[in-house]
């Protein structure tokens, strides 16, 4: 607690601060300090208030698809806004519900759409997250396509039952004579500079561990409405997690008609030869970088996989990349313990044990709440993920 304190107050004032840490910590939290103190004394508070709240990433765009029709220029809330659009005008059935979405939501995905298609279908709910899912299970089991929002995915927890217990049990329990398969709901996912501990949580792996959901997470606004269109098209409960602070960051060229990306298949955005490297949502733009870097300062090829469907995932092609390389690096924004990563990495190690050249590596967030000030050191930041490639090609 004394190094916590001593920290947070170093930041508040600044490097000019005449506070000393010197005996607030020992052993292995002295390399800890180490890391504080290498800020340079110059440094303004407002610099490192800048600095802490920068991206961990340069997002790097999809090429522009063709095979859609024609492209408009959308970041990736315009295009999930796009595919509720595209949904609503050809589903007569269709209904989007949550909190605050009849005037756009918090991040704007609904923005125009109770006016377009009228309060009977865009509407607003109680601050009740059980009673969106449950709502939503109701409507799905009707017959209907139920579109719900959770407003932040941190706040996905008080329908945990409703989710796990009813929505993926449902066509189970009853033989499959019911099904609520027309149920997709939405949630803003991860980090976003400044959400600290109810703002930034990726829960992802609570729900992998449940038979009869998706879970899918899109990197960019291409793939953020396709693989949308396809979750609300399943037959079988989705859970969509947009990375929050991809939502104005993100922006591509979208095409403007309804179209599909398959569920459950992951995608290889660059083949390499000798690691390679999964992750998901936001954490692709990271290791896209780590990718050049490795290849620029290492001359090391890096094969990168964007897994994009959590559950079920594709392990025929993480597997076949990595009988290739013969090395795997995870990442994702998550605890290491616990993470969606110690899935991936117990299948590899039963599926490639002897391709293996090197120990599987997960970089993946803390055991410890998502902190604020000390975001920068939480997250596993391209830094990181590039020392873990240098120690895999040394072993």
């Amino acid at each position: 607690m004394a190094l916590m304190a001593a920290a947070a107050r170093f930041f508040i004032r600044g490097a000019n601060s005449k506070l000393s840490i010197t005996g607030a910590v020992t052993g292995a939290h002295s390399s800890f300090r180490a890391t504080l103190l290498k800020l340079s004394p110059s440094c303004s508070s407002r610099a490192k208030t800048q600095r802490r709240h920068a991206a961990h990433f340069t997002y790097q765009p999809d090429p522009v698809p063709t095979q859609y029709g024609p492209t408009q220029k959308m970041n990736l809330f315009q295009s999930i806004t796009s595919a509720l659009d595209n949904t609503l005008a050809s589903d007569p059935t269709a209904v989007i519900f949550g909190e605050d979405v009849a005037f756009g939501g918090v991040f704007r995905c609904t923005v125009g759409l109770r006016d377009k298609y009228g309060k009977d279908r865009v509407f607003n709910t109680p601050l009740c997250e059980q009673g969106i899912v449950g709502f939503g299970i109701g409507v799905a089991a009707a017959g209907a396509t139920a579109i719900a929002e959770i407003q932040f995915a941190d706040y996905i927890f008080p329908a945990f039952d409703q989710i796990v217990n009813e929505a993926a049990k449902y066509r189970y329990r009853s033989g499959n004579m019911y099904d609520c398969g027309k149920l997709t709901i939405r949630a803003p996912w991860g980090c976003v500079g400044h959400g600290s501990l109810y703002h930034s949580q990726s829960p992802e792996a609570f729900f992998a561990h449940c038979p009869g959901l998706k879970i899918v997470i899109p990197r960019g606004p291409v793939q953020a409405k396709g693989l949308l269109l396809s979750c609300i098209a399943d037959e079988n409960p989705c859970i969509f997690f947009e990375p929050k602070i991809l939502y104005r960051a993100a922006v591509e060229q979208v095409p403007v008609e309804a179209y599909t990306i398959p569920l459950t298949q992951a995608e290889v955005l660059q083949e390499g030869s000798d690691v390679t490297l999964v992750a998901w949502g936001t954490q692709i733009h990271v290791l896209r970088e780590v990718a050049n870097m490795a290849q620029e300062k290492l001359g090391v090829s890096c094969e990168v996989i964007d897994l994009q469907s959590i559950l079920p995932w594709d392990i025929e092609t993480v597997c076949k990349s990595v009988v290739k390389t013969g090395r795997l690096v995870i990442s994702h924004e998550a605890p290491v313990t616990g993470g969606f990563a110690a899935e991936i990495s117990s299948t590899v190690q039963e599926e490639c044990f002897l391709n293996l050249e090197a120990p599987i590596t997960r970089v993946c967030g803390y055991d410890t709440p998502f902190p604020h000030i000390f975001e920068p050191f939480y997250i596993p930041d391209k830094w990181k993920c590039f020392d873990a490639i240098k120690k895999m090609i040394n072993y």
